[in-house]
């Protein structure tokens, strides 16, 4: 009977040790630091695995530097393990923290300097924890780990920060900002970073600002280039520079920019429902400028609208009118268009148009119109202006003269002719007729009655009066008189 008891007593120590003796031991050498933890995780076949961590990696004190090197060749798993170790380590120092706030709520009256810099200095380690506690829960998220898992261990961190500045009251919230201000990898490393930024970026504009003007020098000599698309590149190479700049930097100050693409992709598909209309402006205009219809200072008529270009953007083109309005058409409004680009040649044609009576001489006029048009310094002689009888109108023979000038000539010499001629014509006695019409009313050969005869005087008295009408015929007033036999 003895005996079995003793067989049930040593039975039952050996299962008390294989329970008990591994989490002693474990807990012993995670105090000595000497041994890593011996965990077990599932494999693919469905058992178990006995996985070791290097001691280095549970380390309160590495660096986070080291740490980060360290993470790198762990599989999934084995971050997986080490990320439960951290949330022990840091479970642990956060109650620490507690205990150290419980003091001081505990305190009667003013509390202790000592007592408030032992909470700043725990936290402050504490902090430290969390974001070595970070690192492993990022190259765990990097490597496939579970979201859902990932989620919760990061909600115990963000639920701690969140109920720690809840119920701290305001000295100890004070105090933990000035701690945080004055620390080295607190607000002294964020002005750095701050100061470094903006250095950078200031740097920046002078790098981008010389690769704006070599870009223009380069891209001046490309022939068959609009000025147009020269404005647009190069602004666009400005832009390219700045933006790789600052990535360059954000990604040595250890920034991760990997989400930031990941955000411009998904604005960028939202914008190009909300700006349908703004994305077709923006179409437009590339392609007015690599199709260049037309260039800055170029005379047009759009859609009805005529000036002279003033400045054309990627979704809008600004036109001066001649009486100096300023009309900004979208590109869309202008590429959807026909566009008359008047200026694009170096040369024009000056359409004339002359009437004589035909009770002139066609061959004296002919010559008048020569001379006059030979004698203007500004018409080119090649060509040659092309002078014809054109029509023979109701009331007048119509002379078209046709010189060529310069594109920037054509309104001056377009005027000057116009009186020139008119001056010419009148030193000759060619006369310019305007149009008449005569109206004749005959009687038939049956006397009329009295009351016929009446009306009808009244009628031809009204007829046989000839008073001037005052017609438009394109912008010049011209008179006309109705008159009867």
């Amino acid at each position: 009977m003895s005996l079995r008891l003793s067989y049930l007593f040593v039975t039952f120590l050996w299962a008390l040790t294989y329970l008990v003796l591994p989490e002693t031991t474990f807990a012993q050498d995670l105090g000595a630091d000497k041994v890593g933890p011996e965990v077990t995780s599932p494999s693919n076949s469905g058992t178990k695995v006995e996985a070791k961590l290097p001691p280095e990696l549970i380390k309160p004190g590495v660096g986070i530097e080291e740490l980060e090197f360290r993470l790198v060749p762990l599989t999934k798993s084995e971050l997986k393990l080490l990320a439960e170790e951290w949330l022990k380590i840091v479970k642990a120092k956060t109650e620490e923290v507690m205990e150290a706030q419980v003091a001081i709520a505990k305190t009667e009256g003013t509390v202790e300097d000592a007592t408030r810099e032992k909470l700043t200095r725990i936290d402050s380690e504490r902090k430290e924890l969390f974001e070595k506690y970070s690192s492993v829960l990022n190259a765990w998220e990097k490597k496939g780990g579970d979201e859902k898992e990932i989620a919760d261990y990061r909600a115990y961190r963000n639920s701690i920060i969140v109920e720690e500045t809840r119920t701290a009251d305001f000295e100890t919230l004070v105090a933990r900002v000035v701690s945080w201000l004055t620390a080295q990898d607190g607000g002294i490393q964020l002005a750095k970073h701050i100061g470094i930024i903006l250095l950078s970026f200031l740097g920046l504009l002078i790098v981008a600002g010389i690769v704006r003007r070599f870009a223009q020098r380069w891209i001046g000599h490309v022939p068959n280039l609009s000025k147009l698309l020269q404005a647009f590149l190069i602004a666009a190479i400005y832009w390219i520079v700045l933006s790789i700049g600052l990535m360059v930097v954000l990604s040595a100050l250890g920034v991760d920019i990997t989400p930031l693409f990941a955000l411009i992709g998904g604005a960028s598909f939202i914008t190009a429902f909300a700006l349908q209309d703004t994305l077709g402006n923006l179409a437009s205009g590339l392609m007015i400028m690599i199709n260049r219809p037309f260039d800055e200072g170029d005379y047009v008529d759009v859609g009805g609208v005529s000036g002279t270009v003033k400045t054309v953007s990627i979704v809008a083109t600004t036109v001066t009118t001649p009486d100096n309005q300023v009309i900004v058409i979208p590109n869309k409004n202008v590429w959807g268009n026909i566009i008359t680009n008047v200026t694009a040649s170096d040369t024009r044609r000056v359409d004339l148009v002359f009437g004589i009576s035909y009770d002139d001489s066609i061959p004296d006029a002919t010559r008048v119109l020569e001379e006059t048009v030979a004698a203007h310094p500004l018409v080119l002689k090649e060509p040659a202006p092309n002078i014809r009888v054109n029509e023979l109108a109701d009331s007048s023979v119509n002379f078209i003269c046709r010189p060529w000038v310069k594109t920037s000539d054509y309104w001056t010499v377009y005027w000057d002719l116009m009186s020139q001629v008119k001056e010419r014509f009148d030193n000759v006695g060619i006369s310019i007729p305007y149009p008449q019409q005569d109206v004749h009313v005959r009687h038939g050969s049956a006397p009329p009655s009295y009351t016929e005869a009446v009306s009808s005087s009244h009628e031809n008295q009204n007829i046989v009066q000839a008073r001037p009408v005052s017609i438009s015929s394109g912008d010049q007033g011209q008179e006309r008189s109705e008159r009867t036999d």
